[in-house]
């Protein structure tokens, strides 16, 4: 591909006007160039950038057209563009933007910053760039060079620093010290070891010391905790304050050498968004005064100034119309518009579309046109159709030969408009132009492993706790203790009438957190009775016959004949590699199960449970889409009318190259048009059909239905639901929902139901910033207008119907600016789809609404919600209505708004600050520990079950029904794991100075304790040493003693204890022990059928020695 732009480049670099223009550039000053359309200036520059003295700063009127003109310039000229991005951290504190540079940004000014001279010129060190960045952008204040060479501290491997120092001067720049780093501005000692995680980092880093030389520098996952790579070194920027507080008004051009190039895209547009910004913040105002002539706010640079900077350098002024006069460049570009399909007609619901076969046709017609043109001007010109990717190519190659259209070139390249430039003699087409395929671009960003759930499952003092034997107790701590001369740490839990019990740290697997319905503990268990031993029983039963009934239910459905779909054939290969982005592994995972499940002869019945936004619609579509090529019909059902037409815009985008034709079944249609697709489907003319409950009504007739795809299936009434179970026994369904499912409850029922997760967010989603907060005017106007100022839009939702008027007046004085729509399900259907439909074209900046948002509304643009009285809301529904917002790449903030004049219940606060809390990406996994899973538990299970989860407790409940599935599908059961005693007279636990805090001792623990092998135990004997430093003897003892645990358990050893030069074994199976122990026969003395002494050597009669020797008897290497 780099090749094929090279020569394309090579067409415009030969040009006179080209070279006119060029010549101009060197000459320096304040030139101009006209008539180019679309994607011509991009491919323009990147032609002039071969030539350039250093580097080009773009400059564009909005942030879409600074990534787009980016990722142009990439694509003639790969990677020399960078995009410059206007940061977006939000202060909820100072209700002011603060700086929290994202590491692209440094790397950018790094890079300009090390690559001058003292003059302030190129050092020539490094290859040209193109820097592409917004007004928006340009206008930011940014620290000066100086104050960000001041505020870095590099420390390299080997380098004598003091910890202390560093650790001062963390602490004066803003960082906050932490037992567990995980976020930006933390940072954390633990002995040797130092985590420090900074804002303009999108990794944190691990130091380890020798005394006070770095011994290594790593780079590690705040998730896992693990170490991923090392380092050489490491810069660590911090500024505590922002520019405008530090008396700093530093700009891009303080980094940029003098003979740099200064490119303005559009002046007139940039002009026009630069008053826009800077007079669109107010300065904070006496209370009460809302609105009135606006201040340019103290984080934005004067635009004069901005304008007397850029004039300093070469300035290239680019735009679309040709320029007046003798002095401009003037260059011959048209549209294409001509070749392209025209746009397919919607019927206004929701962007709505044709069926697939007219556009494909259209578009077929387009391309003959675009043939014919060629050979009209003696093939003379080249046209070159750009895909995404191999396999629209592969597509696009198809339509051609079908349609035997001749003499278009194709590649593979995303450019954002095509063009015809005459004094190229080119031709560039954009394969979604001709398709009118707009997609969203996505910033590729690299996908780490998650901490898997148990690890969340964190005790603190004053929790209830399950333990497995003797059942619920209040948990109060560790303590160290000291016991037959050896010191251990345990957990004490409290029963029934004040009984203390202490479990060893080694045994933390008998101990679980108690999670359950409830808000506070149940009944605790009484020491030594029987009533947990019963309520066991109980719930055991239970469990026993919900398996029986729903591996009755999975042996009915293999007994019906269903539908043996065929392996994938050569479209469906395609249309799933046209995906624009990448899957993650959970997608692709799930995608084969289901498609698994479709080639077997017995029906489907798969449900997908993912998080708000985590990728679960592509995978109906491929579903679909496999179906509808085996000749079958599809049906989607959506609980809401909003969700069915924005599915709709979807599958019809999706399947545009194909002629498969997709229509929607709902109130937004007239009740003719409504025959009008009823009696398509009836006769097999509709390949999928998306609608509410409306699809399952009795007058909807297919010809052959091989697919139903049902969303959020809770959402149905009764009587729907009744008909959804008929259609399970004939055909195929898919079952798609946003209550997460746990990892426990999901692994328990494997066998019984078919269920996939998606836990893996996908590419560029990123965590929503989640404030609590009264209602306050002021607050409410500065954050409309943060969201406003960088082009999104912003949804207020306020769920009653009988003042939402009032609300939006307010509103309105609030923010004179904004345009505000009201929408709320009472209205017309018309009248709620011209609103809607209105606020996706952004014809309206504010959707002031009721709930109706909650399920199916998915406008990237959108990435601010305004939740007014949250306190009402259920933790569910909470989580639901944020997930709305984030799903594109700039940063979300779900502001939940509290009365001023009422008190909040308990439980409504405590649900706040769950939800405050779990405000990262997957927080519905972590949400659904309080609310969400008990809910999903339910709805899996049936009502009767959640009972029984809080009489046992949530983790309790799965291993009960884990072993119930075992037994129902008589699977042979794990023998139960009998402990094994031990006492060498060792200390072994983790010591405070080591593991000082308790939740992390927990954690360790409880990993320890589910060890069930050598190797095991050395991976986390590797973690230790990686995030705690060397271990102590007290914790290589800790290790010892499971490895020896785990080797006497095989051996068929209940307890080892040393005593007066020997050891004293206590065995099950004393044929079996003396196998084992067969190298050291002659040190063995059999006392009766089940004890054995075992003489030690005379150098091993210590503990340690002990230990040593027990390691060679059971070959565990020394």
């Amino acid at each position: 591909m780099e090749v094929v732009m090279k020569t394309l480049l090579k067409l415009i670099r030969s040009n006179e006007k080209f070279l006119s223009l060029l010549r101009d550039l060197k000459a320096g000053g304040n030139i101009r160039a006209g008539g180019l359309w679309g994607s011509s200036a991009a491919y323009l520059l990147s032609a002039l950038a071969e030539d350039a003295p250093s580097q080009i700063l773009v400059v564009t009127g909005s942030v879409e057209e600074a990534e787009e003109f980016c990722e142009d310039v990439n694509l003639f000229r790969p990677g020399t563009a960078s995009l410059f991005h206007p940061w977006e951290g939000f202060s909820t504190e100072k209700w002011r933007p603060s700086i929290q540079l994202p590491p692209e940004h440094l790397q950018i000014l790094r890079l300009l910053l090390f690559d001058k001279d003292s003059a302030g010129n190129s050092a020539g060190r490094r290859t040209t760039s193109v820097i592409v960045c917004s007004v928006q952008a340009l206008l930011q204040k940014l620290p000066k060079p100086d104050t960000l060479l001041i505020n870095t501290l590099k420390i390299s491997v080997g380098d004598e620093m003091e910890q202390q120092k560093i650790l001062s001067w963390l602490t004066d720049r803003g960082f906050n010290k932490v037992s567990r780093v995980e976020s930006p501005g933390e940072y954390s000692l633990r002995g040797g070891i130092m985590d420090i995680y900074q804002a303009s980092s999108d990794r944190p880093i691990r130091i380890e010391f020798f005394g006070d030389t770095v011994e290594s520098v790593r780079v590690f996952n705040p998730d896992t905790q693990m170490s991923v790579e090392r380092q050489k070194d490491v810069n660590i920027l911090a500024l505590r304050d922002e520019p405008s507080s530090m008396g700093e008004d530093g700009s891009l051009f303080d980094y940029l050498p003098g003979e740099a190039w200064t490119v303005l895209r559009e002046p007139a547009q940039i002009e026009k968004r630069a008053l826009k910004t800077t007079q669109g913040w107010p300065q904070d105002r006496p209370e009460g005064q809302l609105h009135g002539q606006t201040q340019v706010q103290s984080w934005t640079l004067d635009y004069a100034l901005i304008k007397s900077k850029w004039s300093k350098h070469t300035t290239l002024s680019l735009s679309f119309l040709p320029e007046i006069g003798k002095g401009p460049h003037n260059f011959e570009v048209e549209s294409v518009e001509r070749f392209e399909a025209p746009p397919p007609q919607t019927d206004k619901v929701l962007g709505g579309r044709q069926s697939q076969g007219s556009e494909l046709a259209a578009a077929i017609s387009a391309l003959n046109e675009l043939g014919r043109f060629r050979t009209q001007t003696r093939q003379t010109i080249r046209a070159i159709i750009l895909c995404a990717n191999e396999a629209e190519e592969k597509r696009f190659q198809e339509l051609l030969a079908d349609a035997k259209i001749i003499g278009l070139e194709l590649a593979i390249g995303r450019l954002g408009k095509g063009f015809y430039s005459k004094d190229a003699g080119l031709i560039l087409l954009p394969h979604h132009e001709i398709f009118h395929r707009y997609r969203i671009r996505r910033r590729p960003r690299q996908i780490v492993p998650s901490r898997p759930i148990e690890s969340l499952l964190e005790l603190e003092r004053g929790d209830c706790v399950v333990h497995v034997t003797h059942g619920i107790a209040i948990f109060h701590g560790i303590e160290t203790i000291e016991h037959e001369g050896q010191r251990r740490e345990c957990l004490v839990l409290e029963f029934d009438g004040g009984s203390m019990l202490y479990v060893s740290g080694s045994k933390m697997d008998l101990v679980q957190k108690y999670i359950g319905p409830r808000e506070h503990c149940p009944p605790l268990s009484r020491l030594g009775g029987q009533g947990w031993s019963r309520r066991l029983k109980e719930v055991e039963q239970a469990v026993t016959d919900l398996a029986g009934e729903l591996l009755e239910i999975q042996a009915l459905r293999q007994t019906k004949p269903g539908i043996k779909y065929p392996g994938d054939t050569e479209w469906q290969k395609e249309f799933e590699a046209e995906f624009p982005y990448e899957e993650t592994e959970d997608q692709l995972k799930v995608s084969q199960e289901i498609k698994t499940d479709m080639e077997r002869r017995r029906p489907m019945d798969r449900l997908v449970c993912g998080d708000v936004g985590y990728g679960k619609t592509e995978l109906a579509v491929r579903a679909t889409f496999k179906a509808v090529l085996h000749g079958k019909q599809v049906a989607v059902l959506v609980p809401t009318t909003i969700l069915a037409q924005q599915h709709y815009g979807t599958f019809c985008e999706r399947m545009a190259d194909y002629p498969v034709r997709v229509e929607v079944l709902s109130r937004f249609k007239t009740r003719s048009e409504q025959k009008a697709v009823l009696e398509a489907l009836a006769q097999g003319a509709v390949d999928v059909v998306i609608g509410t409950h409306r699809l399952a009504q009795r007058d909807v007739r297919f010809k052959d239905l091989g697919l139903v795809v049902i969303d959020e299936e809770q959402r149905f009434g009764v009587e729907h639901k009744e008909r959804l179970k008929k259609l399970r026994q004939m055909v195929d369904v898919l079952t798609l929902t946003a209550t997460p499912i746990p990892r426990t409850l999901h692994m328990s029922l494997l066998g019984l139901r078919d269920i996939s997760s998606l836990s893996t967010p996908p590419q560029d989603r990123q965590a929503i910033n989640t404030i609590l907060m009264r209602y306050d005017p002021q607050k409410i106007r500065q954050a409309i207008l943060f969201e406003l100022n960088r082009e999104g839009q912003v949804y207020f939702v306020h769920n009653r119907v009988y003042n939402i008027e009032q609300v939006a007046d307010e509103l309105s004085r609030i923010v004179p600016e904004a345009r505000i729509a009201v929408a709320h399900g009472q209205m017309s259907e018309r009248q709620l789809e011209d609103r809607v439909l209105k606020f996706i074209d952004k014809g309206f900046d504010v959707l002031l609404s009721t709930t109706i948002i909650e399920s199916g509304m998915d406008i990237p643009n959108v990435n601010t919600i305004f939740i007014n009285d949250a306190d009402l809301f259920g933790l569910a529904e909470l989580h639901q209505l944020r997930g709305r917002v984030g799903r594109y790449k700039h940063t979300a903030y779900a502001y939940l708004l509290l009365p001023t004049d009422r008190p909040i219940t308990p439980e409504a606060e405590k649900r706040l600050k769950a939800i405050e809390e779990f405000s990262e990406l997957g927080a519905g996994f972590k949400i659904a520990l309080r609310d969400l899973e008990i809910r999903g538990a339910g709805n899996i299970l049936g009502a009767q079950q959640h009972g029984h989860v809080q009489a046992v407790g949530y983790e309790m409940f799965c291993q009960l029904l884990k072993s119930a599935v075992r037994r129902t599908r008589k699977e042979p059961s794990p023998p139960p794991s009998k402990d094994v005693s031990i006492s060498l007279n060792l200390d072994s636990y983790l010591p405070q100075g080591y593991v000082p805090e308790e939740s992390q001792k927990l954690e360790a623990y409880r990993k320890l304790s589910r060890c069930s092998s050598t190797e095991e135990i050395r991976d986390f004997e590797m973690e230790l040493r990686d995030r705690f430093g060397p271990l102590p003897p007290e914790a290589k003892n800790l290790l010892a003693e499971k490895e020896l645990r785990l080797a006497a358990q095989a051996h068929s050893v209940r307890s080892i204890v040393r005593k007066n030069g020997k050891v004293v074994m206590e065995v099950d199976d004393l044929r079996k022990a003396e196998t084992g122990l067969y190298d050291v026969r002659h040190r063995i003395k059999v006392i009766n059928g089940n004890t054995v002494h075992l003489e030690l050597p005379s150098r091993d009669t210590s503990p340690e020695g002990a230990v040593r020797f027990l390691r060679k008897v059971f070959k565990l290497g020394v």
